[in-house]
């Protein structure tokens, strides 16, 4: 398991997005899973860069784990600003227009559609959001 703490901001999110490819491609996880997981990491950096420490910045540390045959690959994201479980919300009904729909929640759901886990915990002070996929 590898681990980095990063600020969390958009300015980082290439630097989120190599270390989980990195780890990923260590671990010989096949293209799919992978393009599926960077999608997801993408989306959840993004959201912690732009709302968790609103309007100020924090840290975010996100660990990487990939194992098991076949391989598992575990990504988990923890962040100090307010607590938000971004699982909690339901999920925007893809059957109304664009124009009917509540603004928000398509990021999240792309992410548990893509995911085959997301779990999401506050604790120890912290937000952690963890995905899993294994292919």
């Amino acid at each position: 398991m590898q681990q980095i703490t990063i600020p969390a901001t958009l300015d980082q999110l290439e630097t989120a997005l190599t270390f989980v490819r990195e780890q990923l491609q260590k671990a010989g996880c096949p293209a799919k899973t992978a393009g599926q997981m960077e999608l997801a990491v993408e989306e959840i950096f993004v959201n912690i860069a732009n709302y968790a420490y609103h309007p100020g910045q924090g840290p975010v540390s996100i660990t990487c784990e990939v194992k098991g045959e076949p391989l598992c690959a575990t990504v988990t994201f923890c962040d100090e600003g307010s607590p938000y479980d971004p699982l909690g919300r339901t999920d925007p009904d893809l059957t109304l227009d664009a124009e009917e729909r509540q603004i928000g929640g398509l990021g999240i759901l792309m992410v548990k559609k893509l995911m085959d886990e997301v779990i999401y915990e506050y604790r120890d002070g912290k937000n952690c959001l963890t995905m899993r996929k294994t292919g």
